[in-house]
Order: structure tokens, then C-alpha cells, then sequence
């Protein structure tokens, strides 16, 4: 059965990896799975026909045969357990990586969201100035964990999995504001998942969309 995401018409970030569909196309590519893309307008996510995949109006959808999924968490867990290449065989470790998963998306996550919208739509409030540092604090203390908890290894629990591609591309939100570089194992461990060949023909394609060029790969 033909896999079919929905992605943006034009992605607010202009192809920089950052839309969420990038996280399952990512995914896609790690497992060697053919998809297709329908592109949708930000009217045409709040119509009755996107509403009915996505109830919350967003990108991206996943739809195969009678399934239809929103969120990307569990996108991206279903695409783990139905093909090889993104979870462990082990028992434990399978139970580690979705543990990094979950980590990702709940623990690590909220406060990087939170100092994007500090700065993109609150900047300009009177009490901002006063509030920004503690938000950067607020994720400067979750990846002063992260990166004790990470080390020396190359990933979270092993080898790449799941846990991984859903933190880094948690991380990637940072990447402007060059917090990220305050922890120079964060900073590698973030280059080795933009290094994946999987990562970058999923970025790309992201891209071609907004530029309109055809992706290199």
C-alpha cells in the first residue's frame, strides 16, 4: 500500500528542516520505505477534508490503507515498529530507545518551543525583555542534562535509532541561536544525525518543495 504524508505548501521555516513532516520523512528514509507528499495550504489544513486526518488543523498526516495518523511521535513510531532499521531487536533496548523518544518530545522539546515562541511572538511584549533569560535558562538546564547523560557515546542508547532521529530533530530547533554550542558533544551529536544520508535526502526533499528546485540526491 502506497505510504502518503501531507507536508506544507510552503513551509514557514522555507525549507530548513524544521516543519514536522521532516521528522517522517526522515523516518521513511532510515527504513527504505517509498512515499508520496500531498501539499497542503494553511486554509486547505483547516478544512473539513484535513480535519478529518488531523483534528487539530496540522502537518503531518500519515496515510496508508485504512490508517490514517497525526503527530509525529506517533507517525514515527508506527514507521519503527513495522520495518527494520529504527528500533532494536532486544527487548530492553527497544524499551530504551522509545524511552528516548518519549524524552524527546516531552522532557526536551517544551522548553526549546517555548523559547521559539518567546522570541518570534512575544518579542515584542513589554514583559519580554524580563522573561527571555529564564527561558534560555530553562533550556540550558534540560541540555546540561541531555549532555551529561550522553557523554562520550555517539547516541542515546546504542546504536541510531528512533530515539535519536526524534532528538535530534528536536535539537535542530536550536541550531540558530547557537545555544546548542555551549555543549560540544550536543553540538557532534547533532552533526552525525544532519550527516545521515537518510536525514539529508528527507532534508532535501523538504527543501525542493520550497524552492522548487529538484533535490541533489
Amino acid at each position: 500500500m502506497t505510504i502518503t504524508i501531507t507536508a506544507f505548501e510552503r513551509s514557514p521555516d522555507g525549507g530548513k528542516g524544521l516543519a514536522r513532516d521532516a521528522r517522517v520523512r526522515w523516518a521513511l528514509e532510515e527504513v527504505g520505505q517509498p512515499y508520496e507528499v500531498r501539499l497542503v495550504s494553511f486554509r486547505a489544513m483547516k478544512e473539513p477534508a484535513h480535519l478529518a486526518l488531523h483534528p487539530f488543523g496540522q502537518i503531518p498526516t500519515y496515510e496508508e490503507g485504512d490508517l490514517a495518523l497525526f503527530e509525529t511521535g506517533s507517525i514515527v513510531f508506527h514507521i519503527a515498529g513495522h520495518h527494520v532499521g529504527l528500533l532494536p531487536d532486544d527487548p530492553d533496548a527497544r524499551a530504551r530507545a522509545i524511552t528516548w523518544m518519549f524524552a524527546a518530545l516531552s522532557t526536551v522539546e517544551p522548553p526549546i518551543l517555548e523559547l521559539a515562541n518567546a522570541r518570534l511572538l512575544e518579542g515584542d511584549k513589554p514583559w519580554s525583555r524580563e522573561r527571555l533569560p529564564l527561558v534560555v535558562d530553562r533550556v540550558r538546564d534540560r541540555l546540561k542534562q541531555l549532555s551529561a547523560r550522553l557523554g562520550r557515546a555517539d547516541w542515546l542508547a546504542g546504536g541510531f535509532s528512533a530515539g535519536d532521529l526524534m532528538m535530534v530533530s528536536v535539537l535542530l530547533r536550536l541550531k540558530p541561536s547557537g545555544i546548542l554550542d555551549e555543549y560540544a558533544n550536543l553540538a557532534a551529536y547533532l552533526a552525525r544525525g544532519e550527516a545521515r544520508p537518510a536525514y539529508k535526502r528527507a532534508f532535501d526533499a523538504q527543501l525542493a518543495v520550497n524552492t522548487g528546485k529538484p533535490p541533489t540526491g
